[in-house]
């Protein structure tokens, strides 16, 4: 199992998070940065919105990885979100997207930057694994499947 815990913090996680569409989903992420990591709602909902005017972040199979960089990180963090409702996201296999993992990276930030998003897609084109997100009844069942928690408190 690959251990995501060194990028996401169990508040950073929300697991029926209501929205309309991709500029409502990044208002959203952006309020989750700013209680999780005391960072600029504002700044990290803009930051991921431009980033995605570049070229939709829909990855295929209902799961969007939305990535920004952002001044005054020390390291890549993520967030993660469930949608109740799944919203169109451009992705492209042309499904709505249900299941969000948004990094945001250090400036500078470059290999780090694609390291964590080569890990974090490879974790989540696991099909079995996503529907495990997806069934998870709660922020701390998702964290816990993430990070590996369940398999540490087993052993």
């Amino acid at each position: 199992m690959t251990d995501l815990s060194d990028l996401l913090t169990p508040e950073a996680v929300a697991s029926a998070l209501p929205v309309a569409n991709k500029k409502n989903l990044f208002l959203q992420l952006g309020a989750v940065a700013a209680r999780a990591y005391e960072l600029d709602a504002k700044l990290v909902s803009e930051r991921l919105a431009a980033r995605e005017k570049l070229g939709s972040t829909g990855f295929g199979g209902g799961i969007a990885i939305p990535h920004a960089k952002i001044e005054g990180l020390k390291q890549v963090i993520a967030i993660v979100a469930r949608l109740p409702q799944p919203i169109d996201f451009a992705a492209v296999d042309e499904l709505p997207v249900d299941l969000v993992f948004a990094l945001l990276s250090p400036v500078d930030a470059g290999a780090e930057h694609l390291k964590a998003l080569a890990r974090v897609s490879r974790r989540l084109r696991d099909r079995n694994f996503a529907a495990k997100l997806r069934g998870a009844g709660s922020p701390d069942a998702l964290y816990a499947l993430l990070t590996g928690v369940e398999a540490r408190d087993a052993a």
